[in-house]
């Protein structure tokens, strides 16, 4: 009897410990050491917290990189990153958004399609991620592919299935730059609206983007409501003066409230195309409507505090780059003639801290504008119609369909546009690629790749968008 009950005991434990590798993925189980100890084993890694989210580990960390990658012996710092894990049987995503790390567990597009694991990295000098002292010459997207690189090497061991880039925005821009200088440590990138201002200077694209936009109706009110916005300066700027005093907001860094105000009034146009659609245009007032009814909905499209010094902070890394090597848009406004005050305000070197010292480095961007379009391999750009952030997209040349590359674009999207608002043939080519460069497609897939589809379910919380209020000069 006693043998007897020693086998049950034994058999349970054997059933529990089989469960507990299939209740929920990404578990450990006895043959597999826990994640969090494997990943903190690696030298350099330090863990922060830890959150729970059915069927995965989410956990909070950082890793110690060079501040200077050239020069490694010169000191170092923390840069945070998340890692969503699945299972280490699975393919990894390599996720930016290009400025700071959310630390809400969340999923990017190709994550899904692969039902993969992801990591997602702050870009290094956005705080917390930030040396300290914060030496800005080192802030460049060649020190920021090496800290992908870096994080990649540590990681691989660990993750040795295929691993993926991603990003939007600066966030797509940040992968490619990345696949520029490491073309080998991916085996795909997709890289969602991201803009290539090879000649920052040269903003015709942006003109005739805006020219053409839309339908007419829709262009002739936006820009009479803008126009309206400055002709009605001094009872707005007074109120956005009250609100400021009445907020702790300040106006040391741009100047004042007034020409804090202008550059407002110059995103509006740019900012209602870039998070909304041609179905949003009854929502644009009368040009005479109630200066209540123009004051909100000025807050609404563009915000108010964008402009403002604390608004402005979390973005300085961002600006710092627009002004040394990622350029940004010149845009006319002959809608506004006679009404701006300081003409070409909007512009990077403005919104920096006149402490913090900024040179342009002419030739980064062609150099990589070059590379895509002549050497790049198994890469999905993905834009939307009527975002003006793909006035300047990148384009993969020719012969780009032998080499696995891919520019669409979703029609009548905007800043936030995915594969899934693809027309149907390049949404199951796109999602097909991606599970092939995963090394996960479905041999149904395989044979014909109009079955291609998310391999993972959809997931309210987990693939919820989470767009950040962006300025025109912010992509």
């Amino acid at each position: 009897m006693r043998k007897a009950l020693r086998w049950l005991l034994a058999l349970a434990v054997l059933i529990g410990a089989l469960g507990a590798g299939t209740v929920t993925a990404g578990a450990a189980t006895a043959t597999e050491p826990d994640i969090k100890d494997r990943i903190l084993k690696i030298p350099g890694m330090r863990f922060v917290e830890e959150k729970s989210y059915p069927g995965y580990r989410y956990l909070v960390l950082t890793y110690r990189q060079p501040i200077d990658h050239r020069h490694p012996d010169r000191g170092t710092f923390e840069q945070r990153f998340t890692l969503l894990h699945k299972a280490t049987d699975r393919p990894t995503v390599f996720y930016t958004s290009g400025y700071n790390v959310s630390t809400t567990p969340s999923r990017s597009e190709p994550t899904r399609i692969v039902d993969g694991n992801q990591v997602s990295m702050e870009y290094r000098f956005f705080t917390p991620s930030r040396p300290q002292p914060a030496d800005w010459s080192k802030l460049d997207i060649w020190q920021a592919a090496n800290d992908q690189h870096r994080l990649y090497q540590a990681l691989k061991p660990v993750y040795n299935k295929n691993w993926l880039a991603t990003g939007g925005s600066k966030g797509g821009m940040t992968a490619t730059y990345y696949r520029r200088f490491f073309p080998h440590d991916m085996n795909g990138t997709v890289a969602y609206v991201a803009p290539n201002d090879v000649v920052t200077k040269e903003g015709s694209a942006y003109d005739k983007f805006f020219a053409t936009v839309g339908d007419a109706a829709c262009r002739k009110q936006l820009n009479s409501v803008q126009r309206e916005a400055l002709v009605r300066r001094k009872e707005i700027v007074d109120r956005y003066t009250k609100w400021a005093r009445d907020n702790g907001k300040t106006f040391k860094v741009v100047g004042s409230a007034d020409k804090a105000y202008e550059n407002v009034v110059l995103d509006l146009v740019w900012s209602f195309w870039q998070y909304h659609l041609q179905s949003d245009c009854a929502s644009v007032p009368a040009t005479k409507a109630s200066t209540d009814v123009l004051y909100k909905f000025i807050d609404d499209i563009s915000g108010f505090d964008g402009y403002t010094d604390q608004g402005m902070e979390r973005f300085t890394p961002y600006y710092y780059q627009a002004g040394t090597e990622l350029g940004y848009p010149h845009v006319k406004y002959p809608q506004l003639k006679g009404e701006l005050r300081y003409p070409g305000i909007n512009q990077p070197r403005v919104y920096v801290p006149r402490d913090i010292p900024m040179k342009w480095h002419p030739g980064e961007m062609a150099d990589v504008d070059r590379w895509v379009r002549q050497d790049s391999r198994q890469m999905l750009f993905v834009y939307g119609q009527n975002d003006p952030w793909g006035a300047k997209p990148f384009s993969v040349g020719k012969g780009a369909e032998a080499r696995h590359d891919y520019r669409f674009f979703a029609p009548g999207g905007n800043h936030g546009s995915n594969i899934a608002q693809l027309v149907a043939d390049e949404r199951a080519t796109a999602t097909a690629e991606v599970l092939r460069w995963a090394g996960v497609a479905p041999a149904a897939v395989q044979r014909d790749e109009r079955r291609a589809q998310p391999l993972a379910p959809y997931d309210a919380k987990l693939d919820k968008a989470q767009p950040e209020r962006m300025t025109s000069l912010r992509p």
